[in-house]
Order: structure tokens, then sequence, then C-alpha cells
């Protein structure tokens, strides 16, 4: 009988001979860990690991890189699993493409509603929005709604226009109908969506959970346990709460509320929701659109289109209001800003309602286009949350909508570091990729896949190495008040981690784009 192994404690999991980055405030580096009830119980080197501890499952990794598990901090969790039901138009490289795709996915399922989304026409050799013609030749008797790449611009078809009762004497605050010629053009940017919105089949229970089941693959394959969901209604939220607790859904999820009275009223009036998976605590509104569809509101009009300064998606009155009844709350509150000018209305807004309040860590989210004199109202107390691949997807044509001036203060996540202390990054998908290597390699090279510009975008506002891993661990975890659970290697929190086929913080920069997960892990069970 071994004496020495008797006395060992048993524990769920161990694994020795990695490269274990912990993420502690010393940024430790350790060997091995073991893991039981679904948390780390103990780091160290692997001889330490393996003569107090034994577990049916051992891993030896045989060197390979270890990391907390990956969180993106604002993301569409639910809209990339709905993507899925659709047609799948990102990467299409013309109208003529975006064309081919809706047709081949109805001569496949044959719907009675079409959906689709994910074009851009910045990425087309025609960079003009599109225009509903050849979509009524199509599908003369069948809706069509294809959503923007950003989520804020539809194109559709006259029949969706029927259906919706668009017409060129429609108005409505908060967007636009594009018209030509007097008639739509089938273009309908921010709030006017909506009234497609109410036309659009309702999503059944079995679809949401196939939506659901099928992102969270996606997602683990990548390395991300946890996902911030932008914006998800009441009826969502308590979908995903009753999944998680049968099992039948292992990501963690850090809800945001959207900013609809059924929903805000249902979850102020209740609280906090916390549970081991599922943390609401927190609502996501809209200050304006997006700059790719010039719905971004700017303090002055578009260098590129005289007289236009995009749209306030929320009046003004009402950000502040909202921003008054949350601070009285538990609730935290992040708002979507793009322009200039909606980014100060957000911070002023948070500024007056927080007063002396400290610790509430609100988030802009976003904050893309941020007027240089305003950078000193983010703190410890007004957190930018933001997605270093918006940078790089939009560098080819983002000084042309905004001109060299306000460009400086537009994607500087350095600066924005700087004046916060910490960072949240994500990714926005499925406006961008999955990939939490592209938004590693963005905020450090901010360079595209391809290595375009040679010298970087506006390297000033890069992100270290370090600084980027920690905006998508720890920093991100603090953002959402999970900084004592997760974010991190350590003892007594969530045992949620994830090995990659190379070490990110010392492989050559321009490798990182095609790394992998090797495996991932949540609460010690492996996903991947």
């Amino acid at each position: 009988m071994c004496i020495s192994c008797a006395s060992k404690q048993k524990v769920d999991l161990i694994v020795v001979n990695a490269k274990v980055y912990t993420v502690d405030k010393n940024m430790s580096k350790a060997e091995a860990f073991a893991v039981k009830d679904e948390k780390f119980i103990e780091i160290g080197s692997s001889q330490s690991i393996a003569s107090t501890y034994e577990a049916k499952k051992v891993i030896d990794l045989e060197g390979k890189p270890v990391y907390p598990g990956f969180i993106d901090a604002h993301c569409h969790f639910f809209a990339l699993g709905l993507n899925k039901q659709k047609v799948d138009l990102v990467g299409t490289s013309s109208y003529k493409e975006v064309l081919g795709r809706v047709v081949a996915f109805q001569k496949e399922r044959q719907a009675s509603f079409i959906q689709g989304g994910g074009w851009d026409q910045n990425d087309w050799e025609v960079k003009e929005f599109p225009t509903k013609d050849a979509l009524d030749s199509l599908f003369p008797d069948t809706p069509v709604v294809l959503s923007r790449i950003d989520g804020h611009a539809y194109l559709v078809n006259q029949k969706a226009l029927d259906l919706a009762g668009i017409t060129s004497e429609t108005k409505i605050d908060g967007g636009e109908i594009i018209i030509k010629n007097g008639e739509p053009t089938g273009v309908l940017v921010d709030n006017p969506m909506g009234l497609i919105d109410k036309v659009m089949p309702a999503i059944t229970t079995e679809t949401a959970i196939y939506a659901l089941t099928d992102a969270q693959k996606v997602c683990f394959d990548y390395g991300l346990t946890t996902v911030n969901d932008a914006g998800l209604s009441k009826q969502t939220i308590l979908l995903i709460d009753s999944l998680q607790k049968t099992g039948k859904l292992d990501m963690r999820i850090y809800a945001m509320v959207s900013n609809t009275p059924e929903s805000v009223n249902y979850f102020l009036e209740r609280g906090i929701l916390k549970t081991d998976k599922l943390d609401v605590r927190s609502v996501k509104a809209y200050a304006d659109g997006a700059l790719g569809s010039r719905g971004a509101a700017l303090k002055a009009p578009y260098t590129d289109k005289h007289g236009h300064f995009g749209a306030m998606v929320t009046p003004v009155d009402q950000i502040y209001s909202l921003a008054e009844r949350l601070a009285k709350t538990d609730y935290q509150l992040n708002t979507h800003a793009i322009g200039d000018s909606a980014n100060v209305v957000v911070l002023r807004a948070y500024e007056k309602a927080l007063k002396d309040q400290e610790d509430r860590r609100w988030k802009v989210e976003h904050a893309q286009i941020v007027d240089v004199k305003d950078f000193h109202y983010f703190s410890n107390n007004i957190i930018p949350s933001v997605q270093p691949t918006h940078a790089t997807s939009d560098m080819y044509w983002a000084k042309d909508r905004v001109g060299p001036k306000r460009i400086k203060g537009a994607y500087a996540y350095k600066t924005l570091l700087d004046k916060a202390g910490v960072i949240a990054l994500g990714t926005d998908f499925p406006v961008e990729y999955v990939s939490p290597f592209l938004t590693f390699y963005a905020a450090v090279a901010r360079k595209d896949v391809k290595g375009f510009p040679q010298n970087g975008f506006q390297t000033k506002d890069a992100l270290s190495r370090e600084e980027t891993l920690k905006g998508m661990t720890i920093w991100a975890a603090y953002s959402n008040f999970e900084e004592k659970e997760k974010g991190s290697i350590e003892k007594g929190k969530w045992a949620d981690f994830v090995v990659l086929d190379k070490d990110i913080m010392t492989v050559p920069v321009e490798q990182i784009p095609d790394m992998k997960a090797t495996y991932t892990f949540v609460g010690g069970k492996q996903m991947k």
C-alpha cells in the first residue's frame, strides 16, 4: 500500500505540465492546478499539485498554454444563434452575391418569410446602399428582410413594406426611410426598422432553444466561457435561466435587459437575478445608430454627406431619465454610443445621475468616436466596453465619414484605458466574427488579417498583450461585478479555462488570427 497516496486529497480534475497564465494581480504563472466542485482549489507547480491531490481525470498538457476562460464583454449571443436559422450574408462582396445566397436559401427552405443578415455595402465595389428592385422581381409575393451587418439597417422588398404599411409618406423619428425618386428604396435605418419588426414571424420556443444551443457550440469552440449579451427580452432571459437550470445550456451569460418597458419593469421590480451561470443586473440602451450606415449621431455633419448628422435613437431626455431611474437601483446602465454627439450625451447623463455614487461601473458600449475634449468623463465609475475588430473593419472608410480631426478620437482604446483604468473587450458578434483571436490581434496589431496597413491603424491606441488579455478576462469580469468569481485562475474561482494551440502572449503577432482553442472548460467540465 502506498502511504503517501492514501493521504492525498481527492479532487475532480488535475491539470499538470502546463504554462498557466493566472491573470492574478501579479500576472503570475504556474504549472498546474486542481479543481473540485467546479472551482480551482489550488494553483502551483506540477510537483506540488501531483503530490497533494489525486483525481480520476488528470490532464498532462505537455507545456501547452492555459488562460482564464475568455469573456466576450459585448456580443449578441442569441442573435448569433438566430442567424444560424437565416440566410448568412456575412462576407458577401457584392449585391449580386447577396441575391444569389437568398435565392439558394429559398430554394432549399421554401420559407414564407425570408430573413437574412450580414451584408455590408462598404465591402462591395459599389459602396452605395442597394435598392429593393431585384428583390421585388425575384420575390414579388414573399416578404424579404435582410439586416445590415451592424443590425442598424434593413433592406426589405415591397411585400415587406406593404405588410408594415410603409410608404413614402411614413414619418418616424430616430432614423431614416431612404427615398429615391419619391419612393422608398427598401433601406430602413434604425427606428423605422421597428415597423418591420412588428410584422415579422414570432420566434418559437423551439427555434429559440436551437439558437441558444447553436450559439453555445460556436462560442465554446473559440474558448469563450462567458458572454455578455447586449440586449435581451424578458422572455429570452427567462428561457436561458430555465435551460441553464436543467443542464441544457452551460454557457455563463451576463444578460443585459433590453430597454423596453415590459422587460425593464419586470427585472427592476425583482432586483438583481444572479445564479451560477446567469447574471441579470444591467439595462442595455441605444443612444444612436452605427457609423457604417451613417446613423451614428455626430456633433458636426458627416464629412461624406453634407448636412447629415446621423440621429439619436433614444431621445436625449429619455437617456437622462433612464439614467436617473437606474441610479436609484442596483442595476448598471450600458449604453450603445458610436458618434461623438451620442457619446457626450451618455457621458454627461451618467455623470449627472451617479453624482457622488461610487463603484457603479456603468458602461459606454462601443465608445467609438469620442471628442478629444470628452475623454475626461471616463473613470472607474464609467467604463469603456469596446470591440477592437470594429477598428480594423472600419478603418478603410471611417476617416471618410468623420474627417481627419475627429478620427483622432476614434477607436482610441489605449486612451480610454488610461482614463478609466480598465477596459472591457468584446466582438459585437455576429456584427463581427466570434473569434477572440481576431479581437486580440486587432487590439495589439491594429491591422487586418492581410497585414494592412503596414504600420498599423492609429497605433498610439494599440493595447499591449497583457492589457488585451486582461480586457478579455479579469477586466471584463470586473465590468460585470464578477471579478471575485471569474476572470483569473485563482483559488475559489470557477474553474473556467481555455487551452490554446500556441501561446498568445509570445507567438509572432501575425500568427494570432489563425490560433485555435484546443480545450475549453466551464466549471471544470470539458466543453470542447
